[in-house]
């Protein structure tokens, strides 16, 4: 399940997947639009004005926020009322692209530049958030440049806009009805009015790129004015990164995790949170971190997992629990992978992965489809059977090709697909 969270890039990248929804219907003009905008407000008024004020907005909140909305038929995912939603696409197309466009050197050399320069210049407040919260200044600047371009992204959207319509005619009315809920108790609050909450098109706010529901959990007022403002106040967005990694179980004085090199003896069919180890365990078995430097003494007995996102085709890692805690802020392997990368830039002028990714993810959803749903025939368990390769798909792959005489690469591939039946 995906944190209540949404980044900048990745409401970019959903945006591509979604913005067939917006284009393919002719958006209203004229008197049509005048009549959808009057049915809008009286739903406002009917459903959200009454709801806010059981939650304890004001009359003055509900007037300054929700009068005189227009639907905003530019956001993807926004349906003409009475439209039916698009049918789910066939999943034909590939499973994703290569890992290593993710990975840009070009751009991650110039934000880890940015990053460090940062980094020096609020040197006394992230030495204060990481004794507070116990969270890396490295890894809470990495977030921050991943998210909002370190505060200089634009955030064109009102958020009670992108909300209030997508409350009102997208395919998730109920999950964005409850952050429009959220969002107006954030104006109540007075850390920040409803005419200066901005945001991205899925109802992101500031730096941090909380959703409402984030904002109220997690937002801090660290510079100490009385308001939680992500938007302007560096301290306060750089604080409230950090006690949300907090809050989500990050673990004092341990890193993400670590490039490593794993013996050809060793299967790569254990990988995944629910078969951790003890570093000094996996090390003993001939892991070795790809630097030449040792493990760190005090990871040496806490909990450790094997991580191979392309099998035996690329980069290959032991992370600790705190890995899966930056998934919480985006669920996505490669995103974690993306922070922690540009935190060890920041902190220590580190370079790429040292293994470079395999011609991975070129096959189609389809057949890596008809591959789960085979190996689940067998008994095995891969997850979702969606037509991606996740860490129980991989592991149970591993497992299959090391039992009928196959090499192990925890990855599918064609010259598996006649196989694998």
């Amino acid at each position: 399940m995906r944190s209540h969270i949404i980044g900048l890039a990745l409401a970019t990248a959903l945006s591509i997947l979604s913005s067939g929804t917006a284009s393919a219907q002719a958006v209203p003009t004229g008197a049509v639009a005048a009549k959808y905008d009057a049915e809008f407000n009286a739903w406002l008024k009917r459903e959200i004005w009454p709801e806010a004020r059981k939650a304890g907005v004001s009359q003055k909140t509900l007037e300054a926020a929700l009068t005189g909305l227009s639907i905003n038929w530019k956001l993807p995912d926004v349906l003409v009322p009475g439209q039916k939603p698009p049918k789910e696409q066939a999943q034909s197309q590939a499973e994703f692209s290569s890992p290593g466009a993710y990975f840009s050197e070009k751009r991650l050399q110039g934000m880890a530049a940015t990053g460090r320069s940062l980094a020096a210049t609020h040197a006394a407040t992230l030495k204060r958030i990481e004794a507070t919260y116990g969270v890396p200044g490295k890894i809470v600047v990495a977030i921050w440049g991943r998210e909002s371009g370190f505060g200089r992204a634009k955030l064109p959207n009102s958020v009670i806009d992108v909300l209030a319509t997508k409350a009102y005619a997208s395919t998730r009315k109920e999950m964005f009805r409850a952050e429009l809920i959220d969002a107006l108790k954030i104006a109540e609050s007075g850390d920040v009015p409803p005419s200066r909450m901005m945001g991205s098109w899925a109802g992101a706010l500031g730096q941090p790129q909380f959703m409402p529901s984030s904002y109220l959990k997690y937002a801090v007022d660290f510079d100490g004015d009385g308001h939680r403002d992500i938007w302007n106040s560096v301290p306060d967005a750089l604080a409230s990164i950090a006690n949300y990694l907090s809050k989500r179980g990050w673990q004092r004085d341990r890193d993400w995790g670590f490039e490593v090199s794993i013996p050809d003896n060793v299967s790569c069919a254990q990988e995944g949170p629910d078969l951790a180890k003890p570093v000094s365990q996996w090390a003993k078995m001939g892991i070795t971190r790809v630097s030449g430097k040792g493990f760190p003494a005090n990871d040496l007995s806490a909990d450790g997992m094997m991580l191979v996102p392309a099998g035996r085709h690329g980069p290959e890692f032991v992370v600790t629990p705190n890995f899966y805690v930056i998934k919480e802020y985006n669920n996505s392997d490669l995103y974690a992978l993306f922070i922690g990368n540009l935190a060890d830039r920041i902190a220590y002028a580190a370079g790429p992965f040292q293994a470079e990714w395999g011609n991975v993810g070129s096959m189609l959803r389809s057949d890596v489809l008809a591959m789960q749903k085979a190996l689940v025939a067998k008994g095995y368990d891969v997850g979702k059977a969606d037509g991606l390769a996740g860490f129980k798909t991989r592991r149970s792959l591993g497992d299959w090709q090391a039992k009928n005489g196959l090499k192990p690469t925890c990855f599918p591939d064609a010259s598996l697909k006649s196989k694998l039946r």
